[in-house]
Protein backbone atom coordinates (compact mmCIF):
# COMPACT_ATOMS: atom_id res chain seq x y z
CA UNK A 1 0.00 0.00 0.00
CA UNK A 2 1.35 3.33 -0.95
CA UNK A 3 2.17 5.82 1.66
CA UNK A 4 -0.34 8.67 -0.05
CA UNK A 5 -3.01 6.23 0.00
CA UNK A 6 -2.66 4.48 3.76
CA UNK A 7 -2.78 9.02 4.52
CA UNK A 8 -5.82 9.26 2.75
CA UNK A 9 -7.21 6.53 4.88
CA UNK A 10 -6.13 7.21 8.35
CA UNK A 11 -7.03 10.73 7.40
CA UNK A 12 -10.68 9.46 6.28
CA UNK A 13 -10.97 7.71 9.42
CA UNK A 14 -10.20 10.32 12.01
CA UNK A 15 -12.57 12.23 9.84
CA UNK A 16 -15.07 9.68 10.35
CA UNK A 17 -14.70 8.97 13.80
CA UNK A 18 -14.72 13.08 15.11
CA UNK A 19 -18.03 12.82 13.02
CA UNK A 20 -20.90 12.53 16.00
CA UNK A 21 -24.38 11.75 14.36
CA UNK A 22 -25.64 12.85 17.87
CA UNK A 23 -24.47 16.28 17.68
CA UNK A 24 -25.73 16.51 14.03
CA UNK A 25 -29.29 14.34 14.98
CA UNK A 26 -31.30 17.92 14.49
CA UNK A 27 -29.89 18.64 11.44
CA UNK A 28 -29.73 14.92 10.07
CA UNK A 29 -33.76 14.22 10.35
CA UNK A 30 -34.76 17.58 9.03
CA UNK A 31 -33.02 16.81 5.77
CA UNK A 32 -34.36 13.43 5.70
CA UNK A 33 -37.97 14.58 6.48
CA UNK A 34 -38.62 18.06 5.93
CA UNK A 35 -42.51 17.77 6.02
CA UNK A 36 -42.78 17.05 9.41
CA UNK A 37 -44.98 14.36 9.73
CA UNK A 38 -46.09 15.18 13.08
CA UNK A 39 -47.38 18.18 12.51
CA UNK A 40 -49.30 17.35 9.57
CA UNK A 41 -50.96 14.41 11.13
CA UNK A 42 -52.19 17.23 14.22
CA UNK A 43 -53.77 19.10 11.00
CA UNK A 44 -55.18 16.38 9.79
CA UNK A 45 -56.65 15.54 13.25
CA UNK A 46 -57.60 18.97 14.15
CA UNK A 47 -59.68 19.30 10.83
CA UNK A 48 -61.65 16.06 10.91
CA UNK A 49 -65.65 16.19 10.29
CA UNK A 50 -67.92 14.08 12.22
CA UNK A 51 -68.63 11.07 10.26
CA UNK A 52 -66.52 11.78 7.54
CA UNK A 53 -66.51 8.61 5.69
CA UNK A 54 -69.46 6.75 7.49
CA UNK A 55 -70.59 5.77 4.40
CA UNK A 56 -67.64 3.60 4.13
CA UNK A 57 -68.54 1.54 7.13
CA UNK A 58 -71.96 1.12 5.74
CA UNK A 59 -70.89 -0.43 2.59
CA UNK A 60 -70.92 -4.20 1.91
CA UNK A 61 -67.78 -4.33 0.90
CA UNK A 62 -66.35 -2.79 4.30
CA UNK A 63 -69.07 -4.95 6.29
CA UNK A 64 -67.70 -8.09 4.35
CA UNK A 65 -64.02 -7.48 4.97
CA UNK A 66 -65.40 -6.61 8.54
CA UNK A 67 -66.88 -10.05 9.15
CA UNK A 68 -63.66 -11.51 8.05
CA UNK A 69 -62.33 -12.28 11.16
CA UNK A 70 -59.18 -10.02 10.94
CA UNK A 71 -57.58 -12.42 8.98
CA UNK A 72 -53.91 -11.62 8.20
CA UNK A 73 -53.67 -11.73 4.57
CA UNK A 74 -57.07 -9.37 4.53
CA UNK A 75 -56.10 -6.31 3.58
CA UNK A 76 -58.37 -3.28 2.40
CA UNK A 77 -57.14 -1.00 0.69
CA UNK A 78 -58.64 2.38 0.33
CA UNK A 79 -57.79 4.19 -3.32
CA UNK A 80 -59.05 7.29 -5.07
CA UNK A 81 -58.26 10.56 -6.70
CA UNK A 82 -55.84 12.93 -4.79
CA UNK A 83 -58.20 15.48 -3.15
CA UNK A 84 -61.37 13.59 -2.51
CA UNK A 85 -60.68 13.20 1.32
CA UNK A 86 -59.24 9.33 1.84
CA UNK A 87 -56.76 11.27 4.66
CA UNK A 88 -59.82 12.45 6.56
CA UNK A 89 -61.54 9.13 6.98
CA UNK A 90 -61.89 8.42 10.42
Amino acid sequence: MSHSFSNNINSWNTTVNNFSVADDRASILSWLSPLEPRLRHQDIRDHRVENVGEWLLQTEEFRSWCAGGGSDDAVLFCYGDPGVGKTYIR
